[in-house]
């Protein structure tokens, strides 16, 4: 595995729509494990190709010991509203609070092109919203009215939880 360099807000593909992915092969596996070890690197809880250069719909999260690896991930149902500190590793030093659903369900493929559905409630819904709006080109600042919202991670520590500072 490989740890990747993670691009920040300015790298124009991270305001790209990526590519579905259509070969569930070698080079797939090794993209996933990569993301896993580049996530885990920087510290993170989700990351999504892009952010590493690659214009495809994969993307992995972990949280409470859990993988996730999604290729092709769509949301299928939403419910519920929930305003939450958020960051992100291509943003990094910085978070805000961005409103996003409680509930979602995603269905997706796996590393093998076999579909299945997850439903994530609180931080893993977040996290599964936060990195398809990746993969369709949007940042999470782009739900702020300003940027004047962004608060440094180290002023309003307090505030902010570990999972939040370490960024989706």
């Amino acid at each position: 595995m490989v740890v990747r360099e993670i691009l920040t807000a300015e790298a124009p593909i991270l305001r790209e729509k990526t590519k579905k992915v259509s070969t569930f092969d070698a080079s797939l596996h090794r993209l996933l494990d990569d993301m896993l070890e580049t996530m885990r690197d920087a510290p993170g809880i989700g990351l999504a190709a892009n952010q590493v250069g690659i214009p495809l719909q994969v993307a992995v999260i972990e949280l409470e010991d859990t993988i996730h690896e999604l290729v092709n991930p769509q949301i299928v149902k939403a419910s519920g509203e929930v305003v939450d500190w958020e960051g992100c590793l291509s943003i990094p030093g910085f978070v805000a609070e961005v409103t996003r659903h409680q509930k979602v369900t995603v269905k997706a493929r796996d590393r093998h092109g076999k579909e299945f559905r997850i439903k994530g409630e609180d931080l893993l819904a977040r996290a599964l919203q936060h990195e398809i709006d990746h993969l369709n080109g949007i940042l999470y600042i782009d739900y702020l009215e300003s940027l004047e919202e962004l608060v440094r991670v180290s002023e309003h520590a307090d505030e902010v939880n570990e999972e939040t500072t370490a960024g989706i």
